[in-house]
């Protein structure tokens, strides 16, 4: 294992030898990295370029590496008098950080040291050349090292040495080829903004003690409220730990919103509720309604046609159905964008029905919300501007870094009548600023990360033509993969015509089912072939794509581009990498 201040600075691939084909890159970063102070800078020219090629800003001798047992500083000053100078991690601990007495020296060399594990494992995400996985049986991880907690204080090196080695084994998923998941990429104002959020280490339930967060998330808020379309961004919203509790608030304002006695007197005090959400929707929606007593028998499924869209007629026949037995039907969640075809649901039609049955009509836009910030894609949620609540999450399709869902509503103050407790020790009446900005009793949480400043700071740095550019491109690679593989040998759509999101269902048949008949037989071996050809990839690390059954439907590949990093070149290497492994299955 490397040792702090020696291995960790190993750039490029992945025996530290930097990257050959693209010295620019490597002389860009360079000089970026001496801006850098306490050395950092030209240990990160030195090991960039390795022993044979160094750029002209940092000539001269190497700069002295660190021993396993001591940070030293690597800058030009002699006598030094740099943070890490004489700073031995051996014989330190946490105790002689900050807040200690004569912590700051110790302090900034440990936390340089530590951003140099972070910056190398930043550059090594975006070279092709490194594995998206260094993968590890979960037995294998246990066995090799020693996770367990002890009484005892552990020193600086070994805090170190377990920060590379956590980051050794995490899945690289700014890597431009990881497809796994919904949210990939690595943006750096979002990196940038997360670390200033860490720092500020704050909370959101009041204005008093997060005073700009607080107004950031008023302002995003309504910004994202005006693109949905409701006037003047008018209404109400939060951020909140992930789609599924957005979707869950929205279940739970719903309620409220018909039957506002069941915030005191429980279910008990009303009617047999149901939902209805389509066939392809999101598990959440069930899991809210198991969460909020509602009951998952209560949540009805409604038929999809074959691209995985909900069907308004089989949606009506539901709800008169529930009001012939006698159940109120309170909540319609339509899918814009779902999970595994990406399909993008009939919001018109369902605000139709949704208006004609007076329901409460929530869309799930968890995956497919970013689509809104693109004029030549924002035509699929069409309708969207009808809905009494949207779940929005910008850590998906627009790369904000985990975690950024948001949760907007269009009545305004219906938050807050459903969720506030009128803690006195929180939000006392008699404060000296308007009280308005004290969020908190309208939140589930008390504690409530800060989670909006990741999303306002890229917003700043992209402005909406910069999201509106990377959400075009990501859907232009999805019909570029599509056109590759539709008519390609081996290779079979789940669905026919080309998807409306990133999503890209097919079947990889390798050449010894591709001369069966269509029959049992064949598809209970073509149900083992994605399976087989994704474990592989994680073996070799080379790339990384999700599969899954649906329905009838066996194992198949769910291809999913959501990280600007990728190119044409990267979806013709995942194409050659699963015939490659998959050719002799």
């Amino acid at each position: 294992m490397a040792t702090p201040g020696s291995g960790f600075w190993s750039f490029g691939s992945e025996d530290g030898s930097g990257d050959p084909e693209n010295p620019g890159t490597a002389r860009a970063w360079c000089q970026v990295a001496q801006k850098f102070t306490g050395g950092i800078g030209n240990k990160l020219c030195a090991l960039l370029y390795g022993d044979s090629e160094k750029p002209a800003a940092s000539s001269g001798s190497e700069p002295p590496r660190a021993t396993s047992r001591k940070a030293t500083c690597a800058c030009d000053q002699k006598p030094c008098s740099c943070p890490k100078a004489d700073v031995n991690y051996a014989f330190l601990h946490a105790t002689d950080l900050l807040p200690a007495s004569d912590g700051e020296r110790p302090t900034l060399a440990f936390l340089q040291d530590v951003m140099g594990i972070l910056l190398q494992y930043v550059v090594k995400s975006f070279d092709r050349s490194t594995k998206v996985i260094d993968f590890h049986y979960p037995n294998e991880l246990l066995q090799e090292y020693n996770w367990e907690l002890g009484d005892q204080p552990q020193n600086l090196e070994e805090i170190l040495m377990h920060c590379q080695t956590t980051l050794k084994y995490a899945i690289k998923t700014g890597h431009p080829r990881y497809f796994n998941q919904l949210s990939t990429g690595l943006d750096m104002v979002g990196l940038a903004a997360d670390w200033l959020t860490s720092t500020a280490n704050t909370n959101m339930f009041t204005y008093e003690i997060a005073p700009v967060f607080v107004l950031l998330e008023y302002v995003t808020l309504k910004k994202m409220r005006e693109i949905i379309g409701w006037p003047g961004g008018s209404g109400d919203g939060i951020f909140s730990p992930g789609g599924a509790i957005s979707n869950m608030y929205a279940m739970l304002i719903a309620r409220f919103k018909m039957f506002p006695e069941v915030k005191e007197k429980g279910m008990a005090a009303v009617p047999r509720l149901i939902a209805f959400t389509s066939e392809h929707s999101h598990f959440s929606l069930k899991k809210g309604a198991a969460a909020l007593g509602i009951g998952t028998d209560s949540v009805i499924l409604i038929k999809c046609d074959e691209r995985g869209k909900m069907i308004p007629a089989d949606l009506e026949r539901r709800i008169l159905e529930a009001k012939q037995k006698g159940f109120v039907p309170f909540l319609v969640s339509a899918t814009a964008g779902t999970t595994v075809y990406g399909a993008f649901d009939p919001l018109l039609a369902v605000a139709d029905l949704c208006k004609k049955y007076k329901i409460w009509m929530h869309v799930d836009a968890a995956w497919g919300g970013g689509l809104l910030m693109s004029r030549k894609h924002k035509w699929k949620l069409s309708g969207v501007e009808r809905a009494n609540s949207v779940t929005w999450n910008p850590h998906k399709m627009m790369g904000v870094p985990l975690q950024c869902s948001a949760l907007l509503v269009r009545e305004e103050g219906l938050m807050q009548s459903c969720n506030q407790m009128h803690a006195s020790y929180l939000f006392q009446q008699d404060k000296h600023y308007d009280l308005s900005y004290d969020t908190g009793d309208k939140a589930l949480q008390c504690g409530r990360h800060v989670d909006v400043f990741k999303l306002w700071l890229m917003w700043r740095a992209k402005g909406t033509t910069g999201f509106e550019a990377h959400i075009d491109k990501c859907l232009e690679l999805a019909e570029y993969l599509y056109n590759i593989i539709k008519n390609r040998e081996g290779y079979e759509m789940v669905f026919d015509g080309k998807p409306q999101h990133t999503n890209v269902c097919f079947w990889y048949v390798p050449p010894s089912l591709r001369v069966l008949e269509d029959n049992e037989e064949r598809m209970s071996r073509l149900s083992k072939v994605a399976p087989v050809i994704k474990a592989r990839m994680m073996e070799y690390g080379t790339t990384m794509v999700s599969y899954q059954p649906l329905g009838d439907k066996v194992n198949f590949f769910r291809m999913v581009i959501s990280n600007p990093a990728a190119t044409h070149q990267d979806i013709d290497f995942l194409i050659e990498e699963i015939e490659r492994l998959g050719q002799d299955l």
